[in-house]
């Protein structure tokens, strides 16, 4: 799944489209998403997804279920989804809200409860990755780990143990995967 997010990355660098300057974060997930998917063979046991819904964990109505970013999703088993969340880091040092998602949704269960994996996804404006990954270790706090699959890409991993609701039987632990997608020179519109 993770090498389908980087063919996906590898052709928006390559076809360099415009994304709407008013909302980055969506925009930029909704070029990726279809980029990944024309990545994919048909054959996977998972399909790729823009927003879906996480019905798992909605709170009774009038609420709104969470809602990811993008996630791949099982075939025979379209409940248990992938997640990935992104946040865009216009510095390196701008991963307040990138560690909120950390512990406020994964951590918490809310997003990814049949799963013991997910990705938060950096979409990252300016620095160098190596700074983002040192502050999101420090502040979160956690060990950040080389990916062996991608280790000459801007990948990182970290293991928590997540709060599992009372009643529940979610996985407690969780590896979070880091993937700093960097747009240095975004063509960006406005409406």
């Amino acid at each position: 799944m993770l090498g389908l997010v980087w063919h996906g990355y590898d052709q928006m660098q390559n076809d360099k489209p415009s994304v709407d300057g008013r909302d980055l974060e969506r925009s930029i997930t909704q070029l990726l998403e279809p980029r990944i998917s024309r990545a994919m063979t048909g054959y996977e046991p998972f399909y790729v997804q823009h927003g879906p819904f996480e019905r798992e964990t909605m709170q009774p109505p009038p609420a709104q279920p969470p809602q990811y970013d993008i996630a791949f999703i099982l075939r025979t088993e379209e409940r248990i989804m992938w997640p990935m969340e992104a946040k865009v880091l216009k510095t390196s040092g701008a991963v307040s809200e990138y560690i909120k998602d950390i512990h406020e949704q994964f951590l918490t269960c809310r997003y990814a409860p049949f799963s013991g994996e997910g990705a938060m996804l950096g979409y990252l404006l300016s620095s160098t990755t190596d700074d983002v990954f040192q502050n999101i270790a420090k502040k979160t706090p956690c060990e950040m780990n080389d990916h062996p699959a991608f280790s000459s890409r801007p990948q990182k991993l970290s293991h928590h143990t997540r709060n599992v609701p009372s009643g529940k039987s979610y996985p407690s632990k969780f590896c979070c995967h880091h993937l700093m997608l960097v747009f240095p020179n975004l063509k960006r519109v406005s409406g």
